[in-house]
């Protein structure tokens, strides 16, 4: 787990789940933010947010407690 990943689902959380404003917002890429949640969600073993194809559409409940 990198701080840098726990940062990106903040982010992405304050952005209203916009994946592409966070990465506007971060100075960096729509690609590696997704990257980084999903190797964080896959070392874990639990997904911080439920997804609708590539969309995010909320934060499960696992995702409430980061």
């Amino acid at each position: 787990m990198k701080l840098q990943q726990l940062r990106y689902i903040w982010e992405v959380a304050r952005h209203d789940l916009n994946v592409s404003a966070t990465a506007q917002s971060l100075y960096t890429s729509q690609p590696g933010i997704s990257k980084q949640i999903r190797l964080l969600e896959d070392e874990l073993g639990v997904e911080v947010f439920a997804r609708s194809g590539k969309h995010l559409t909320r934060v499960t409940p696992a995702g409430e407690k980061f």
